[in-house]
């Protein structure tokens, strides 16, 4: 899928403004924007429903204008962000209108093979005998997923497709998507969630104000400084220890200003979840000692935060637990996390006043989401004690 200076316009309202994508085979591709940015627009042009005002759309090489809607349909396949099918057919009905473009008006050949993958591919085999008015909104956006997996087509347009969507089926949707892609497929689709867009997608195209503001990996657009501009707000980016893949959060100006340090001692995902949840609350965040390359080291650069470090497996020199201590005895508070790093400085961590401790299966400690509200909590104490 290609687009070459794509402009569209609604009356006096330019929504695409020169666009240029290109999707190649085995690749997908996320659009992601604020809402009203024009990724339907978008979609709708690369697909052959809009004609643009002024550039090219090309399918495998051919212009789409080109092409009869039935060659187009034979080319790419779409997922509406719209689930509503005007007519009470049965889900199977509606999975079987994606043979349409593989058949002529005498041609009245069996597609129960294919439309049964389909419909199994999307876990909607259950569905099949019910009317399509009367599923839910993720019920239906799987079974039109079927309808694109059975049209059989070696390109998919996606609107959306998580939108109306639990977790556990949006990443079911996403890596049948993944699956077909690595299978000799492309895929452009826009995608609100930014986490799940960066976790699935190879490329991300960030459209903004009716331009492409920023493309490239992942990593590359979620850090762009146009993603602010776009979202209208400050963001925060660090890679997700689960999955290994970048984990945006937005942060607000409120929360962006306190006076109070708050130090992180250890390593390891509990230590990058709390400077991460310490970040977003605007705490003064302060981390260390941590080894070169940890998880929590890579979320403290990505964030900006001071971390105090040192090569992984080898005890830090004594300038290094020196600044370490140091940063620790001038926090207003002192988070531990108990893992790599913590024996360095536990003297000094134990000579602290104001400590809290950050764990999953102890009830002496606190969930790392659950720190800002701790660390609010040990200050008010500290306020009331200083009052009396």
């Amino acid at each position: 899928m290609r687009a070459d200076g794509v402009t569209v316009s609604f009356g006096d309202v330019t929504v695409l403004d020169g666009v240029d994508l290109a999707v190649e085979t085995g690749e997908l591709v996320g659009l992601v924007g604020p809402n009203g940015a024009g990724k339907t627009t978008l979609l709708r042009t690369i697909n052959g429903v809009l004609a643009p005002d002024a550039g090219d759309v090309r399918l495998a090489g051919d212009r789409v204008t080109d092409l009869s809607s039935k060659a187009v349909s034979r080319r790419v396949a779409t997922v509406p962000q719209d689930t509503q099918v005007g007519f009470a057919f049965t889900a199977e009905q509606v999975v079987e209108m994606g043979r349409t473009p593989h058949r002529s008006r005498l041609d009245w050949t069996d597609d129960e093979e294919p439309v049964a993958a389909a419909m199994e591919r999307t876990e909607t085999l259950e569905l099949r005998e019910r009317r399509i008015d009367g599923l839910s909104g993720g019920e239906r956006q799987r079974v039109l997923l079927a309808r694109a997996l059975a049209q059989d087509t070696p390109a998919l347009v996606l609107d959306e497709p998580t939108a109306s969507l639990d977790i556990n089926h949006q990443v079911r949707v996403l890596e049948t998507v993944r699956d077909l892609v690595d299978d000799r497929r492309a895929a452009l689709a826009a995608i609100h969630d930014l986490d799940l867009a960066a976790r699935y997608c190879d490329r991300l195209l960030l459209l903004y104000d009716g331009r492409i503001r920023a493309s490239g990996t992942p990593d590359e657009v979620l850090d762009d400084p146009a993603l602010e501009d776009a979202f209208g707000t400050r963001t925060a980016v660090s890679h997700n220890p689960a999955t290994g893949t970048a984990t945006v959060a937005a942060v607000s100006e409120e929360s962006a200003a306190r006076d109070e340090r708050v130090h992180v001692v250890g390593g390891g995902p509990l230590a990058a979840r709390a400077v991460g949840e310490l970040w977003r609350a605007g705490f003064d965040v302060t981390l260390g000692v941590v080894g070169e390359g940890d998880v929590a080291a890579d979320t403290a650069a990505r964030l900006g935060v001071d971390a105090t470090t040192a090569p992984p497996f080898e005890a830090p020199p004594p300038a290094v637990r020196a600044d370490a201590i140091s940063t620790i005895e001038s926090a207003d508070v002192v988070v531990t996390t108990g893992g790599p790093g913590s024996s360095v400085v536990a003297p000094a961590v134990a000579a602290h006043d104001r400590v809290v401790a950050v764990g999953t299966d102890d009830p002496a400690t606190v969930s790392p989401s659950a720190v800002p509200d701790a660390i609010e909590e040990t200050l008010a104490t500290q306020q009331a004690a200083g009052d009396d």
